[in-house]
C-alpha cells in the first residue's frame, strides 16, 4: 500500500502528522517538539511513554529567564544537545512545529532557539514495506559564535519492558576494551541491572534512585522488550571518534515510570551555519519471547530475527 501522511488531532496532545504503512505507524506532534509521539503496530498499543499527566516536568527562574517557560517531557522521540546542561540542553520546546513532505517522507523543524541558535528538525523515513525507520536527527548553529556539541537522540519508553544493551566483545589484550560511565545516583547493586558477559540488562520497575549508565556501544545497537513487542534502535559508531559523558556513543536512563535508549553523535565543533547529522534506524518486532537474564537465549533469538542488520 506504500506510506501514507495525514494531519490528524492525536488524542490531547492536538495536531500531528500520521504516518502509516499498513503494518507500522508514527505520530509526531505539530504543536510541540519535533517529538515522534507515537511507533506502534497499526492499532496497538503505543511502545513510547507518553505522560498525559505532567509527570515529568522541569520549571523555574533558569527557564523563564531564557523563554519558553517549563519543560515537560511529553514522552516520545525528541533530540538534545550534549554534554547536558540545564538550561541549555532542556531548552522548553513548547512551540508549534513546522512539517513538510519530503522525497522520503516528512521534515519536522523547531524554530530557533531565543538564546542558544540552535534549530533542531527530525526527518522520518518510512519503508513502503514492515517496521524499518529511518531517523535523521539535524543540529544547525544559526548564531554568530562556534559551539561544541554532540547530537542526543532520546526515546522515551512505556514502563513494564527491559532494556538490551550489547557489551563490547573485541579482544583488545592487555588494554581495556570497553568504557562504561556512572551518574552519581545510580548504584552498582541495583537490583534492576543485570551485567551480563554479552549483554547488560536493565528492568523497568520501582528503584530508590534513578538509575543511568552510558557505554562506548561498538556494536551500535540497543533494544528494548515490552509485551512480547521488541524495539530495536541503530546507529552508527566510530572507533576513534570523541564522544560526551566519557566517550559514550549510548546511555540508558531508567526511572520509576519510563525508560530511555539514548544514542548519541560525536562531539563535533559547528561553525556559524554549519549542523550535525546523526542517523538512527528503528524496527519493530511482535510476539518475541525472551527471558531477559538468560544471555544464551537472548543471543539465539537476536540472532534469528536480526541477524541481517546486527
Amino acid at each position: 500500500m506504500g506510506v501514507e501522511i495525514e494531519q490528524i488531532r492525536y488524542g490531547s496532545w492536538g495536531d500531528a502528522v500520521r504516518m502509516s504503512n499498513g503494518t507500522v505507524e508514527l505520530a509526531a506532534s505539530l504543536a510541540f517538539g519535533p517529538r515522534i509521539m507515537r511507533y506502534a503496530a497499526c492499532g496497538e498499543a503505543n511502545v513510547f511513554m507518553e505522560d498525559h499527566e505532567g509527570r515529568v516536568k522541569k520549571g523555574g527562574p533558569e527557564y523563564e529567564s531564557v523563554g519558553g517557560g517549563e519543560w515537560r517531557i511529553y514522552g516520545g522521540h525528541r533530540l538534545w544537545t550534549s554534554p547536558e546542561a540545564v538550561p541549555r540542553a532542556a531548552y522548553p520546546d513548547n512551540e508549534p512545529v513546522a512539517w513538510r513532505r519530503t522525497e522520503r517522507g516528512i521534515l519536522l523543524a523547531s524554530p530557533e532557539e531565543k538564546w542558544t541558535h540552535i534549530r533542531k528538525t527530525i526527518e522520518i523515513a518510512l519503508a513502503d514495506q514492515g517496521s524499518d525507520v529511518t531517523v535523521t536527527h539535524r543540529i544547525e548553529n544559526r548564531g554568530a559564535w562556534p559551539i561544541e556539541c554532540s547530537a542526543w537522540a532520546l526515546s522515551v519508553l512505556a514502563p513494564g519492558g527491559t532494556a538490551i544493551i550489547p557489551q563490547t566483545g573485541s579482544d583488545t589484550g592487555l588494554l581495556p576494551n570497553r568504557i562504561v560511565s556512572l551518574w552519581p545516583y545510580s548504584r552498582m547493586n541495583d537490583p534492576r541491572v543485570t551485567w551480563g558477559d554479552r549483554y547488560i540488562t536493565i528492568r523497568q520497575g520501582q528503584g530508590a534512585s534513578p538509575f543511568k549508565l552510558g557505554t562506548s556501544n561498538e556494536q551500535g545497537w540497543a533494544a528494548y522488550l515490552l509485551n512480547g513487542q521488541l524495539f530495536v534502535k541503530r546507529f552508527s559508531f566510530a572507533a576513534n571518534g570523541r564522544y560526551p559523558d566519557f566517550g559514550c556513543s549510548f546511555e540508558c536512563y531508567v526511572s520509576d515510570h519510563m525508560v530511555e535508549l539514548e544514542s548519541l553523535s560525536e562531539l563535533t565543533m559547528l561553525a556559524p551555519g554549519s549542523a550535525i547529522e546523526h542517523v538512527e534506524q528503528w524496527s519493530l518486532i511482535r510476539h518475541v519471547d525472551l527471558e531477559d537474564r538468560d544471555e544464551t537465549a537472548i543471543s539465539h533469538r537476536l540472532g534469528g530475527l536480526l541477524a541481517a542488520n546486527i
